[in-house]
């Protein structure tokens, strides 16, 4: 038995060294965008998303050296994340960023689409959603030129959409999922145009994902969608499946209500500031929301 056990542990090693081999740098991740990127849950909490899970599998490869999601915050549309990423108090941020991914366009579709989970309908005008995809198109193209100057070290990922309401009825589906293929051809054109990358995580869901999407009456997945997700990337990311997280090596759910997340972060302040210690520099990295200025902003505005 203990023979197996080091054969296995030897394993495991063998495949950690050789992946971090494969890359030049330790990377230092800054994860910008919606709902998504900060880890919403079906439930209005927020725990790891799928840009935690992607920084945790980067660490435990040995190739991340920091981590954050405070540029990402639910609801935000394409122009919140273009007047983030402009945005002077995230220059320092930004310009030291290895690694970038992006979820934005998303919001600025799904808030005109009207749904009763009860009837199992959606509706929406055709002429909004036009336009309001032609906003999204320009606001990215704004948002992948600033990274370019803005975060000239990165290299950036356009993470893509699913669709999101698997539990209406299936005659109503084509039209809105439709509207989010545009989206999502959108996004990997300007992806491309950049110089970015574009991951698809349209088909790992499919339209019927309820295993994935719980919640008929919220957008958001649960931890094992986030993983598709975050698998999604890790495979555009290394060009394999070397990096690709099983579903026994989730972290356990511990969702946070913007309530405990406020509290939580008063107490930490409070604790700074009766030790009158300064923040580590390395505080964003895995650890839930210290740093997460922008969110602790945002949500004492609620």
């Amino acid at each position: 038995m203990k023979r197996i056990l080091s054969l296995i542990v030897t394993a495991v090693l063998t495949m950690t060294i050789a992946v971090s081999s494969a890359f030049a740098q330790t990377e230092n991740y800054v994860a910008i965008g919606d709902s998504l990127a900060a880890g919403q849950t079906p439930y209005q909490q927020i725990d790891a998303g799928y840009s935690d899970l992607i920084a945790l599998r980067l660490e435990s490869t040995r190739l991340l050296s920091f981590y954050t999601k405070e540029l990402a915050f639910p609801g935000f549309t394409t122009a919140d994340v273009l007047k983030r990423v402009k945005s002077e108090e995230v220059s320092d941020l930004l310009a030291d960023a290895t690694l970038i991914t992006i979820s934005a366009g998303a919001n600025d579709l799904l808030r005109l689409v009207h749904v009763n989970p009860t009837a199992g309908t959606l509706t929406f005008s055709q002429l909004q959603t036009d336009y309001a995809l032609n906003v999204a198109r320009k606001n990215m193209v704004e948002i992948l030129e600033e990274l370019k100057v803005r975060a000239p070290k990165a290299k950036v990922y356009v993470m893509g959409y699913y669709f999101a309401y698997p539990n209406v009825h299936a005659s109503q589906k084509e039209g809105t999922n439709t509207q989010l293929i545009k989206l999502n051809m959108i996004l990997q054109q300007q992806a491309e145009y950049a110089g970015a990358s574009y991951v698809d995580v349209y088909d790992a869901f499919s339209i019927n994902a309820t295993n994935f999407l719980p919640n008929p009456f919220d957008v958001h997945p649960n931890f094992e969608g986030y993983r598709q997700m975050a698998n999604a990337f890790l495979h555009e990311y290394s060009g394999s499946n070397a990096l690709a997280i099983s579903s026994n090596e989730l972290p356990k759910p511990n969702p946070m209500s913007f309530e405990q997340i406020l509290a939580k972060q008063g107490n930490a302040e409070q604790k700074r500031q009766a030790e009158k210690e300064k923040p580590s520099p390395t505080a964003r990295v895995i650890q839930g929301f210290k740093g997460y200025a922008a969110f602790i902003e945002k949500a004492r505005a609620i």
